[in-house]
């Protein structure tokens, strides 16, 4: 059996207009999904959501990934478990998280022999198999983790701030949410257009705030990313609650993180004031998580 594990993710800046080649900062959490895996005779499938075969309504990404291994190696069966740190369709790239343990997992499991660049391109390709349209970024912060530039590949310092995830409880479909910004996007490309680039520039000026470890002024730029967020179509009541709850209570900037409509908003704070801001989302309906940034991307746990 191998049991491989991949983190979730926040994004800095960038979400959405990284789909249409703009640049983003995302930064791996330490929040984890782990794949168990072993040879069978059949395929099965397992976690939160039920015991399946392959199954592209309840388990999409892991029966897309046995599928298109098997065009790699033979295999005949294989069983899958998943726990997760994640909730799902939250913003935290549960999807990509699940993708790249599960193609890690069974990479062991089965002697495929691929390196860390082919399991974050294989993850990548199977997400925008399954979702019809999805960035490279989540597949490739959850394999090789720490915080990184999108497109370009660039590895940033790590984020040494606090972090407080806020979640909504709320579900939210990434396929839809592309999908209702691009339409949007060909209603007014003069408008959207721009808008997106701008989205896109304010990776390239918090480079480097990141590298100089200047919170504050990351702080400052996430709010504005927040509203032309917001301005996109990608807000919802509920992530705009729990992001001025957050800001009342002092976090340094806090805004939503992923695909929106729902799904989980993302704070950074001194870590003094954790618990204080932390406790401001859970007042205003939310859950929260106090989570850190991690370098270690795909992780081999064991293997027996």
């Amino acid at each position: 059996m191998v049991t491989c594990s991949a983190p979730g993710k926040i994004y800095i800046f960038g979400e959405h207009a990284v789909v249409y080649g703009e640049s983003a900062i995302c930064c791996a959490v330490d929040l984890r999904t782990r794949v168990h895996a072993y040879t069978s005779e059949s395929v099965v499938i397992e976690s939160v959501l039920g015991k399946t075969v392959i199954d592209f309504d309840t388990h999409p990404y892991v029966s897309a990934v046995i599928e298109r291994m098997r065009e790699i190696i033979p295999i005949k069966g294989v069983n899958i478990k998943i726990d997760s740190d994640l909730p799902v369709g939250s913003g935290l790239g549960s999807s990509a998280a699940v993708t790249v343990a599960t193609i890690q997992a069974l990479n062991h499991l089965f002697g495929c022999k691929l390196a860390l660049e082919d399991i974050a391109n294989l993850g990548h390709e199977i997400e925008r198999k399954v979702q019809g349209a999805a960035s490279p970024t989540d597949t490739y912060v959850s394999t090789m983790g720490g915080v990184v530039m999108i497109p370009e590949r660039r590895k940033l310092k790590l984020i040494e701030c606090g972090i407080v995830i806020g979640d909504t409880r709320t579900f939210s479909s990434t396929r839809e949410l592309v999908a209702n910004v691009a339409k949007l996007r060909g209603s007014y490309p003069e408008i959207i257009v721009p808008l997106l680039s701008t989205i896109g520039k304010m990776s390239h000026i918090g480079e480097e705030m990141v590298n100089k470890k200047d919170y504050a002024s990351i702080g400052n730029l996430m709010n504005v990313n927040h509203g032309l967020l917001d301005a996109a179509g990608v807000g919802s009541p509920e992530l705009s609650l729990l992001v001025y709850a957050a800001r009342l209570k002092g976090a340094l900037g806090a805004k939503i993180t992923g695909a929106g409509g729902g799904g989980c908003m993302v704070a950074l704070t001194d870590v003094a004031s954790n618990r204080d801001v932390a406790d401001a989302i859970i007042e205003a309906g939310g859950d929260a998580i106090i989570t850190k940034a991690t370098e270690h991307g795909v992780t081999v746990e064991s293997e027996i």
